[in-house]
């Protein structure tokens, strides 16, 4: 970035943080960046909206912002598409990345995903890495442009390099499946471990897996377990549960029933249908928890409630041991449960 550049606000949702060479070289430009940095947006609004309306691009993207947020004006989508339209036809690449964010998502304007597809492509050329990223998920969906798994690698790939974990993330779930470039476990392992280090935590999960199941990389069980701690610490539910299962069988961790019980209510909680089912067992078997046929009718009945066949069997099985009272007693709590936790 050139000396003394002034560092762009950034959009409500889109995740651009700019720090681009202004072009604008007047007082009243700077001041209003000042003011933006401030939080005077009565001031910034002051100073940008004639320059806008004068045509300069910069001005016009961050008017264009302002609306999006709401900031010393009421919000307005509408606007902001308007402001951000007149930047990106000048060329300028972060307005094209918002303005295809906005038709992507239909914020002030009707969803269309080829406009969206049309912008992005615009900012992706200009080095823009969520466009590259956006436009990428385009072409893997085949939304607005024909499915083209090969280009979708091409612009994750492009969007990685400038560090995006996300689109890391993607590459190596490109490479584990095979999409777009032949299937190499060694290398969505490497994809995997560049956004988890960075702590994304989908890929932390991924990563887990892979050590779990020996793909890409030796089998290990402790790593298995290090990299679902740090995303289930991120509140994965999958994760959790996997974690949980590790501590039932004792494989990379100590065999710890107690800890197990935890993290597979975590996993519940978040209605993870596996972590119910085996946390029904616990409470059936009383492992790591006090054994209890009431809160283990609880977890199955739940667990059933979203197609598992063996939970229901389970439940069905345990309530022959069981008075019609605690019957009652665990289909009231699954019920009480269901209307808190599920929408």
């Amino acid at each position: 970035m050139q000396a003394g550049a002034k560092k762009f606000i950034k959009g409500l949702v889109i995740g651009l943080t700019l720090g681009m060479a202004s072009t604008i070289v007047t007082a009243d430009f700077n001041r209003a960046m000042d003011a933006l940095g401030s939080g005077d947006y009565t001031i910034a609004l002051q100073e940008l909206k004639p320059l806008a309306e004068q045509g300069a691009a910069e001005a016009q993207f961050n008017l264009g912002v302002m609306y999006e947020n709401g900031q010393g004006i009421p919000q307005n989508y509408a606007q902001a598409v308007n402001w951000y339209r007149k930047a990106a036809d000048q060329g300028f690449g972060p307005a094209q990345h918002n303005l295809g964010f906005r038709y992507d998502n239909g914020l002030g304007a009707v969803q269309d995903y080829s406009q969206a597809a049309h912008w992005y492509q615009k900012a992706a050329k200009q080095g823009i890495a969520q466009a590259q990223l956006n436009l990428a998920g385009l072409y893997a969906k085949g939304r607005g442009i024909p499915q083209d798994f090969v280009q979708a690698l091409h612009w994750n790939r492009e969007a990685a390099k400038q560090g995006s974990t996300k689109a890391q993330f993607n590459l190596g779930d490109m490479y584990d499946s095979g999409q777009g470039v032949p299937q190499d476990y060694t290398q969505a392992v490497n994809w995997y471990r560049k956004a988890a280090g960075l702590g994304f935590g989908p890929a932390q999960f991924n990563l887990g897996l892979m050590y779990e199941d020996g793909r890409g990389a030796p089998s290990d069980y402790a790593q298995a377990a290090s990299w679902y701690r740090k995303a289930a610490d991120q509140g994965f539910a999958v994760a959790q549960s996997n974690l949980a299962t590790l501590y039932v069988k004792g494989q990379g961790v100590l065999q710890d029933y107690t800890q197990a019980a935890d993290w597979y209510r975590k996993a519940a909680m978040q209605n993870n249908v596996t972590a119910q089912f085996n946390l029904g067992l616990m409470y059936d078997d009383g492992a790591g928890v006090p054994k209890s046929n009431i809160d283990a009718h609880m977890w199955y009945n739940l667990a059933a409630s979203q197609g598992d066949k063996v939970a229901a069997e389970n439940r069905d099985l345990l309530a022959e041991r069981m008075t019609p009272e605690k019957i009652a007693m665990a289909h009231a709590l699954a019920r009480e449960w269901a209307v808190k936790n599920r929408n």
